[in-house]
Formats: structure tokens, sequence, C-alpha cells
């Protein structure tokens, strides 16, 4: 995917003399966090006004032209390595240099806790906010509201709401990023505006320890056709070297500008390396019903999706469904033959009397063999977790004994390490 969501078009000279283009060209290169790498890296090969880039690196077993990371073993020094970019523009070529640091390896701890990031919901005013929470110890059942119940993330930007966060640890694993949904429905315009003119990008912090956090990022994934975005979430896909992020979008045609027709919510995805750019976004699943809230745990040689569907064919009128692909990036588009995504389990409540399940988080318990799905009933009871031995072929239910935080809505359990559970506790005390 190197360059493919970077690429520039061509735009208007504005005056510019050729030479003053290619300066500018090659001014507008940036390698994001040069100085502090720690996982591939975009290099675009198109920029600005259209000029072509091409990349050498003086170590290329550590940092690739195409921007692939080897970082040193941990416990070793950090690897200085010089990346030169050349750009070429209308016959005339120039070169800029970015020197860069890339990080040792850390050191591989047992996960020994549990991080929950949610929101709390629109009925209160600030409950359309980041919220975390923490586990009580190694026990992912029983929960402690951090940060004296307050939101820990709010957002300046875009609606000024944040919903659905969803934190991801990279595959190195020390960093961290978390995305959320741009609504505010609490003092909005309504679900119908939101589903219709909603927005059209995800908020985006960074983190290497859970507790400091970068400054937001609004950042826009969907095209003008869509009428929101919702539910970001990602899966790092060791093929592509890259983040599939993935989240669900009322598709419009281009001559109906208005979004006035009625349409099914289908789910998207898009690459990115670094969470800045990403490749245009492409349908993941349309099953020609309402698919949204998509989660992924990887087992064994599967993807295993869960995603709360309108055309579950269970006895279930609406419902999350389970599926699983050897591939993450595997489409399912209405009418095309067999599915790429085969169905495990289409009706996941545990009795006729559960409502409507959504925002559904999947994790791995840390001490036995055995996985959680915390699910959403929105109209009822709220998260409550499942559990199952097996995703291959589960058998649900949800345990006798649980304390969930306070007030959780739609977000992600992320297993972390003691020293990182201690460290969030401490920093976000109760």
């Amino acid at each position: 995917m190197p360059g493919a969501a970077a690429d520039a078009p061509p735009s208007r000279s504005g005056g510019l003399t050729p030479d003053q283009r290619l300066d500018k060209a090659a001014d507008a290169l940036t390698v994001w966090d040069a100085d502090d790498v720690r996982g591939n890296l975009t290099l675009p090969d198109r920029g600005l006004h259209g000029a072509r880039v091409s990349w050498e690196s003086t170590a290329p077993a550590t940092v690739s032209r195409s921007g692939e990371v080897r970082r040193p073993a941990h416990g070793e020094r950090p690897a200085r390595v010089t990346l030169t970019a050349t750009v070429d523009l209308a016959e005339r070529r120039t070169e800029r240099r970015f020197e860069l640091t890339v990080r040792p390896l850390p050191e591989k701890r047992p996960l020994k806790g549990y991080f929950f990031p949610y929101f709390a919901g629109e009925q209160y005013a600030d409950g359309e906010q980041v919220y975390f929470a923490a586990s009580r110890g190694n026990d992912p059942l029983h929960w402690d509201d951090l940060n004296g119940g307050r939101p820990v993330l709010t957002s300046s930007l875009g609606e000024k709401g944040l919903r659905d966060p969803f934190v991801i640890r990279s595959p190195e694993g020390d960093k961290f990023y978390l995305l959320a949904t741009d609504l505010r429905i609490h003092g909005g315009q309504g679900w119908d505006h939101a589903t219709r003119h909603g927005s059209k990008h995800i908020e985006v912090w960074e983190s290497t320890d859970l507790v400091h956090w970068s400054g937001q990022r609004h950042v826009r994934v969907s095209a003008d056709t869509a009428g929101m975005t919702w539910a970001p979430e990602a899966t790092y896909d060791e093929r592509l070297g890259a983040y599939v992020v993935y989240w669900a979008s009322n598709l419009y045609r281009a001559d109906d500008p208005d979004h006035e027709e009625s349409v099914n919510t289908r789910l998207m995805y898009a690459t990115t390396r670094d969470f800045r750019t990403f490749s245009e976004p492409r349908v993941w699943k349309d099953t020609g019903a309402n698919s949204i809230d998509a989660t992924v745990v990887r087992d064994g040689g599967h993807y295993y999706r869960f995603s709360t569907d309108d055309g579950v064919i269970g006895s279930c009128t609406a419902d999350i469904v389970l599926e699983r692909s050897t591939s993450l990036t595997a489409v399912d588009l209405p009418g095309t033959g067999p599915r790429n995504w085969e169905l495990v389990d289409d009706c996941l409540r545990t009795d006729a009397g559960m409502g409507w399940l959504e925002g559904p988080t999947a994790f791995k318990s840390n001490t036995a063999n055995r996985w959680y799905v915390f699910m959403d009933e929105s109209s009822g009871r709220g998260y409550t977790p499942f559990t199952t031995r097996e995703l291959a072929d589960p058998d649900w239910k949800i345990p006798d004994d649980y304390d969930m935080p306070a007030r959780p809505r739609h977000g992600t359990v992320l297993p972390v390490t003691r020293a990182e559970l201690n460290r969030v506790r401490a920093a976000f005390p109760e």
C-alpha cells in the first residue's frame, strides 16, 4: 500500500514557476514521528502538483524504500537511518532527506489486566465523550470507573461529540491508537440527520503508555456519497503490513446530493499505516440489510467478525452475527455467489426476552482458554458480558457474577500488562 493513501492530484500552478512547484512538492513531504519510529511508515510515491516521489534508505534492512520497518531487538541501541526522497516534476528533480530514529522493540511482558474505554450515552450531557475503566486485577468481569467517573478524552473538533471509542495496540506492542465516532446526538439534529448528513471523519488519538495522549486528529475517511461514519475499529493485517480500519456508512448515489433516498447501511474499510493517511474506502459487507458495529479478533488461521445485522436468518429479527474468513479484506456483496465470510452464528442472544444487541467488543481471557464478548442491549440492561470457550463452535453464556462500569456503552476491552494497568489506575484514580 505504500503511496496509495497519500497520492495527491495535480493542482493548478497558481503562477508558480516549475522550480517553485518542485520545491513546494518537496517541502510538503512528511515522515511522521521520524524521531520515534515504532512501526511501518507511509512513504508516498506521488506528491503535490502531481510530482513523482521515490525513496532510498541508508539501512534498507531496518527501513525499506517502501516504508517497512524492522526494529532493533529489545536491549539494543536505537537505529539511525537516513531516508532520501527524490522528487521529479516537469523534467526537474530535487532531493530531500529525513533523519530517522528507530526504537528497539519493547520487552514482552505477560498480560495481567484489562483497560476499558467507552462512552456513556446521549441521555447524559457529558455522555458522548470517552470514559476509562480498569479491571480489578486480572478479572475481566469486575470493573472500576476511573477519573472520578468523568470523561478523560473530549472532542473539540467536528461535531464535538465522541461515541464508540476503540483502542488498538500496535503489533510491536508499545503504541496505542484510539479511534472514535464523530457524533453528537445530545442537543444535536437527531438520528435521521445523523445518518444522512453525519460526519465523514473519524477522531484519532495515539499514546505509548495509555496515559499521555496526543492531540485529537480529525481525519476524513469517507467520500461525499457517505451519510455518516460510525463505530470505526481496526485490525492489523500482517500480510498487508498495515491496519485495516472499518466502519459503517450509508452510501447514496452521486446524483442524490441531499441524500434523500432510502438505503441500507454497509460496512466499509480502508487501510493505513499511521492513522493519518488512508486508502480509498471500499465496501466490506453489504447484505442488502443494515450492518453496523463490526469488531474483529483473530483465532488460529481465521479472522472472526462480529457485527450487528438486520439480515440475520435465525429466530432473531436483528442481532449480532458471527462470521469468519482467512482474509481480513475479503468482501461480501449482494448477489455475488458464495459468501467470502463464512457464517458461524447468526443469533447470539441467550434468551428470547433479550432486546436488540449492538456495539460488541471481543477479547480473549488472559488466564483461561475462554473468549468474552461484551454486547450492548441498548434498550435494556446495557453492556452485558457473554462468554464461550470456542469461537468456531460457540456456546454462549452470561456469567452469573459480574460488575460492569456505571454507564458503559459501545467501547473496547484491551488486555494490558500489570504495569499498564497500574499506570492508568494511578493517572486516573477512581
